[in-house]
C-alpha cells in the first residue's frame, strides 16, 4: 500500500504547477469530455495537407483515391443480386438464367462452407483418434493399463511387431483383466482350439457358426449379427458331418480369387457371392424383425392360425400401415389388398418365389393398373443373377419416369419396385418411406448392384467410405450411438480388413476383431501386409493403388501377450492362426517366420514348470522322451520335419533364453534340439556362477537340478557328451555337494568329495590337478576355502573323539600335511585371490597345526 501511495502523491505533483485557485473545477464524465473535445476540433478551419500527401503517396501506386471514394460513396447495395443487365418483365429465359445463375453461386458457396466445415471436424476427428493411439503406446511401454467410459481395464497393446527380441521382452506386461473380459476370452479360446484341432486332421471347421455360438452365448447381438453376416457371405455350412463323403474344402477357399486379379471373372464371381450373401444375412435379419413386431402386437396383426409367409406378411403390413380402420394415406389398395406392399416385403425378406406366387394371384387387378408388371416381375425372379432383357429394362425405364413425374402421390413400394427389378436411377440411393432405415437402406443398394455396370460392389464400398463411420455408428460415446454397425457395413461392402480394423479401434470390441480376422483368413478373404509395410501405430496398412491389408500376426500378439504367462498353451493355439495366410503371394514365408518368431517369444515369456515342459517336450525319469505340443502341430507351422523344427524354433529360443537370463530353460531347449555340446556349454558356465553364492537362490538351485537331472539322463542314454565341459559340469556338481554336506554337518564327507574332484593336491602330487586348476580359476576362492573349512572341521572332530591317542595323532598327521599342501598350492596362486582369503586360509592352518 506504501507503494501505490508514493504513485498517487508522486502523479498529484506532476499537474500541481497548473492549479490555479481563481478558476472554478470541472467535473465531467469521459463522455462528456470526449464530446467537448470533438466539438473543439470541430471548429478548428480544416487541413487538407494529410489528405494531400496520402493521395500523392497513393498516385504513386497508380490508385485513384478520390474515384474509388466517389464509388463508395454512391455504391447502391440494393442491386447486389440484381441482374448486371435490366431484365424486362417479359424476359421470362433471361429470368430463370439469371436464377439458375444465382442458385448455381448459392450452392457453390453452401458447398465450400459445408465442405471446410467438414474438413476441419475430420482434421480434429484424426487428430483425437492418433493421439489416443499414441497415449496408449506411452501406457504400453509403462506397463499400464487404458480406462474407458465404464472404468474397464482394457488391454490395448499396440506394438510394432519388427526389433530385437529382448527389446520386445523388456516392454512386456501383463495388465489386470476383469472377470468378464475373461469369460470372453475363455469362451473363443475353446474355439480357436477345435479350430486347429481340425486343421491337424485335415478336416474343414464351421468357424464362423463356432464363433456365432460364442457371441449368442456372451449375449452380444451386434457381434452376432457380424459373424452371420460372414456366415452368409462364404456359404459356410453350420457343420461338417463326419464321414461325409468330398466334404467341402472350406481352408481357405476364396484366397485365390479375393487376391487376384480384380478383373478376373473368378474375382467378379466372389463379389457377387459377397452382395448376395449380406443381402441374405439382412433379409434373414428383417424377417426375424418382422416375427417380433407381430409377436408384441397380436392383437393389431390377426396372425390367424395361418402359419405361411404370405400371412405373416399380411399380419405385419397391419401392424405397420393400417389405423384406425384405414390404410395410411399413400399405400395403394388394388383388390382390396396393399398389393405393393406386400410384394415389396416378400421381396426384402427374401421370398421372391412367394412374391411371384402373390404377383400372379392378383395378376388381373395388378394388371388393370400396371400393365406388364407381372411379365417383368416373373423375368426378373427367375433370372438367376435378377437381370431384366436390356428390352424389358427400356419398356420399364419408360413406366418408372412416369410414375416419377407423380412420385408426391404415387406408392412408394411400387416405386421401389420398380427401381429394384429394372436398376432404375441408381444415382438415387433412397425411397423415400422405403429405406427408412439403415438395414433397409443398406440392402436397396445391395440389391441394386450390378458388377457389370456403375462399378459394382467396389464403387458401393467407395461410396460408404464417403458417409464414414459416424454416418452408421453414430457420434462416439453419444445417446443411440451403436458400437460395431460400422465394421458390419464394411463387412457387407467387401471390405473386410477395414472391418476388422474398425472392431480393433474400439478397446469393447478387441477380443471379437481379433477372432473375426481368424474367420477371414481361414476362409481366405484376408490381405495381410508385408513386413516393411506394417504400421507401428495400427495393424490396417492404405498402401496406394492397392487393396487395404491387416496385420492379423501383430493382433494376434497384442492379444496373447495379456495371458502368454499364465496360460501359453491357448496362446499357442492362437500362433498357429498366423499361419494361415503363407499360401498368400510374395509374403507367406514372412507370415512363417513371423509365427515362429511368436512362439520363441511364448517360450520365453511362459512361466517354467509342468506347463512350460508341456509345450516343448521333454525327457522322463526313466530317459525317456515326450513330445510337446509345439512338436505334435508341426503341420500347422508348415515344418515338414523335425530338423527345422531343431533348427527353427528351439535353437533360436535357447539363444533368446540366454539373452533373457533364463538359463534353465535354454539348457533344456538346447538339450531337446540335439545339441549337447551347448548343453555342457552352458550348464558349465551357469553353475560357475550358482556354485560362488555360498546360500544359493531358486534360480540357482533350478540350474543345479537341470544339470544333474541332464547328466543322470546322459547316463542312462549312454549319450555322447564328452569333453572338457562336461568334466566341469560334473565337477562344479561335486563343489556343490560339498558344500551342502559342509552345510549339514559333515565335513568329513565334504572332505572326501573334494579330494575326489582332484581340484586341489591334498597329496602333493600337482601334475594330476594342473590342467583343472586352469578351468575353475574363477572359483578358485570358493572351492579352496570350502577345503580349508573341511579340514579345519574334521581336525576339530579327530581331536575330541573318544579314540585311541595314536590313532588320534596319525589323523591329526594326516590332516596338517593335507592342510600343508593346501597352503603350498594357495601360495603358487597367491595372486589369484583376494589378501582376505589368503590371510583366513594361513589363520585356519595354524589352528590345525596346533
Amino acid at each position: 500500500m506504501a507503494d501505490l501511495s508514493a504513485v498517487l502523491t508522486a502523479s498529484k505533483d506532476l499537474t500541481s504547477h497548473l492549479y490555479r485557485p481563481d478558476l472554478p473545477s470541472v467535473s465531467l464524465s469521459l463522455d462528456q469530455v470526449e464530446a467537448q473535445s470533438r466539438r473543439l476540433v470541430s471548429r478548428q478551419p480544416g487541413s487538407s495537407n494529410d489528405a494531400d500527401r496520402a493521395n500523392y503517396l497513393l498516385a504513386q501506386a497508380r490508385v485513384d483515391a478520390s474515384a474509388l471514394s466517389d464509388s463508395i460513396a454512391h455504391l447502391n447495395t440494393s442491386t447486389t443480386f440484381s441482374p448486371l443487365q435490366p431484365l424486362q418483365d417479359t424476359d421470362v429465359t433471361g429470368f430463370l438464367r439469371h436464377a439458375h445463375e444465382q442458385t448455381l453461386i448459392s450452392t457453390i458457396e453452401e458447398g465450400r462452407r459445408d465442405t471446410q466445415e467438414e474438413f476441419y471436424r475430420m482434421l480434429e476427428d484424426r487428430a483425437e483418434r492418433d493421439w489416443e493411439a499414441k497415449k496408449k503406446r506411452v501406457f504400453e511401454e509403462l506397463g499400464g493399463r487404458v480406462s474407458v467410459d465404464n472404468n474397464r481395464a482394457v488391454a490395448d497393446f499396440k506394438k510394432s511387431m519388427h526389433g530385437k527380441l529382448a527389446s520386445s521382452l523388456s516392454a512386456v506386461s501383463t495388465p489386470s483383466l476383469n472377470l468378464q473380459m475373461q469369460n470372453r476370452m475363455m469362451a473363443y479360446d475353446r474355439a480357436v482350439a477345435d479350430l486347429n484341432a481340425a486343421r491337424l486332421r485335415k478336416v474343414s471347421f464351421p468357424i464362423v457358426h463356432t464363433f456365432m455360438h460364442v457371441a449368442a452365448s456372451l449375449n452380444t447381438p451386434q457381434i452376432l449379427q457380424t459373424f452371420h453376416i460372414l456366415s452368409k457371405i462364404t456359404s459356410e455350412p453350420p457343420a461338417v458331418p463326419v464321414g461325409m463323403i468330398n466334404p467341402p474344402i472350406l481352408e481357405r477357399r476364396f484366397a485365390k480369387q479375393y487376391l487376384g486379379n480384380p478383373v478376373d471373372k473368378d474375382s467378379i464371381a466372389l463379389r457377387k457371392q459377397i452382395a448376395k450373401g449380406a443381402r441374405e444375412a439382412l433379409e434373414e435379419q428383417y424377417w426375424d424383425v418382422m416375427d417380433r413386431t407381430i409377436q408384441s402386437r397380436p392383437t393389431e396383426a390377426m396372425l390367424g392360425g395361418d402359419p405361411s409367409v404370405e400371412n405373416k406378411v399380411r399380419a405385419f403390413l397391419f401392424v405397420r400401415y393400417y389405423r384406425n380402420g384405414e390404410w395410411e394415406e399413400r399405400i395403394q389398395i388394388i383388390a382390396g389388398q396393399p398389393i405393393w406392399a406386400r410384394l415389396f416385403y416378400l421381396v426384402r425378406t427374401g421370398y421372391t418365389e412367394e412374391a411371384l406366387g402373390e404377383a400372379i394371384r392378383y395378376q388381373d387387378a395388378i394388371n388393370h393398373n400396371e400393365k406388364g408388371f407381372v411379365t417383368f416381375f416373373r423375368a426378373w425372379v427367375e433370372s438367376p443373377e435378377r437381370r431384366l432383357t436390356r428390352q424389358h429394362r427400356t419398356e420399364l425405364q419408360s413406366i418408372y419416369n412416369q410414375h416419377m413425374l407423380n412420385a408426391a402421390t404415387a406408392d412408394p413400394f411400387k416405386l421401389a419396385l420398380y427401381k429394384l427389378i429394372g436398376r432404375l436411377d441408381p444415382g438415387r440411393r433412397s425411397v423415400p418411406h422405403v429405406t427408412t432405415t439403415t438395414e433397409d437402406w443398406l440392402w436397396f443398394q445391395l440389391a441394386m448392384l450390378d458388377e457389370e455396370e456403375e462399378g459394382g460392389l467396389q464403387a458401393f464400398g467407395e461410396v460408404l467410405l464417403g458417409y464414414g463411420e459416424r454416418q452408421f455408428d453414430g457420434a462416439p460415446n453419444q445417446p443411440g450411438s451403436r458400437k460395431g454397425v460400422w465394421a458390419s457395413v464394411l463387412l457387407m461392402s467387401g471390405q473386410f480388413e477395414r472391418a476388422v480394423a474398425a472392431l480393433w479401434e474400439n478397446p469393447e470390441t478387441e477380443i471379437e476383431a481379433v477372432h473375426l480376422a481368424i474367420a477371414l483368413a481361414y476362409h481366405g478373404l484376408l490381405n495381410v501386409p508385408s513386413k516393411a509395410e506394417t504400421s507401428e501405430m495400427t495393424p490396417l496398412s492404405l498402401p496406394p493403388n492397392r487393396r487395404p491389408a491387416l496385420s492379423m500376426s501383430m493382433m494376434i500378439w497384442r492379444y496373447i501377450r495379456q495371458f502368454v504367462k499364465m496360460d501359453a498353451k491357448e496362446a499357442l493355439q492362437y500362433v498357429y492362426c498366423v499361419t494361415l495366410p503363407s499360401d498368400q503371394p510374395d509374403v507367406g514365408k514372412e507370415q512363417l517366420e513371423i509365427a515362429y518368431e511368436l512362439i520363441r517369444r511364448i517360450l520365453v515369456l511362459s512361466n517354467s514348470g509342468p506347463a512350460w515342459e508341456e509345450l516343448v517336450g521333454g525327457f522322463r525319469a526313466d530317459g525317456t522322451k515326450f513330445d510337446g505340443v509345439i512338436e505334435r502341430s508341426l503341420e500347422l507351422l508348415k515344418l515338414s520335419n523335425i530338423s527345422d523344427y531343431h533348427q527353427r524354433i528351439l535353437m533360436s529360443a535357447a539363444e533368446a533364453s540366454v539373452e533373457n537370463d533364463r538359463i534353465p530353460e535354454a539348457i533344456k531347449l538346447y538339450n531337446l534340439a540335439g545339441d549337447y555340446t551347448t548343453v555342457m556349454s552352458c550348464l558349465a558356465t551357469a553353475l560357475g556362477g550358482t556354485v560362488s553364492k555360498p546360500t544359493p537362490d531358486e534360480k540357482s538351485r533350478a540350474i543345479e537340478a537341470t544339470a544333474t537331472e541332464i547328466v543322470h539322463n546322459y547316463k542312462g542314454r549312454n549319450q555322447a557328451a564328452t569333453g572338457t565341459d562336461r568334466d566341469a559340469v560334473m565337477c562344479l556338481l561335486e563343489i556343490r555337494r560339498a558344500m551342502d554336506e559342509k552345510l549339514a554337518g559333515r565335513p568329513d564327507s565334504a572332505l572326501t568329495t573334494m579330494e575326489q574332484t582332484n581340484l586341489i593336491p591334498l597329496d602333493g602330487e600337482w601334475a594330476r590337478s594342473r590342467n583343472r586348476r586352469r578351468q575353475f580359476a574363477e572359483n578358485l576362492p570358493t572351492y579352496i576355502t570350502l577345503t580349508m573349512d573341511a579340514l579345519a572341521a574334521v581336525h576339530q572332530q579327530k581331536k575330541n573323539a573318544m579314540m585311541p591317542e595314536s590313532s588320534r595323532q596319525s589323523a591329526l598327521n594326516q590332516i596338517r600335511k593335507q592342510s600343508r599342501s593346501l597352503m603350498i598350492f594357495a601360495g603358487i596362486l597367491k595372486y589369484r585371490m583376494s589378501p582376505d582369503v589368503y590371510s583366513y586360509l594361513a589363520r585356519l592352518d595354524v589352528e590345525i597345526a596346533l
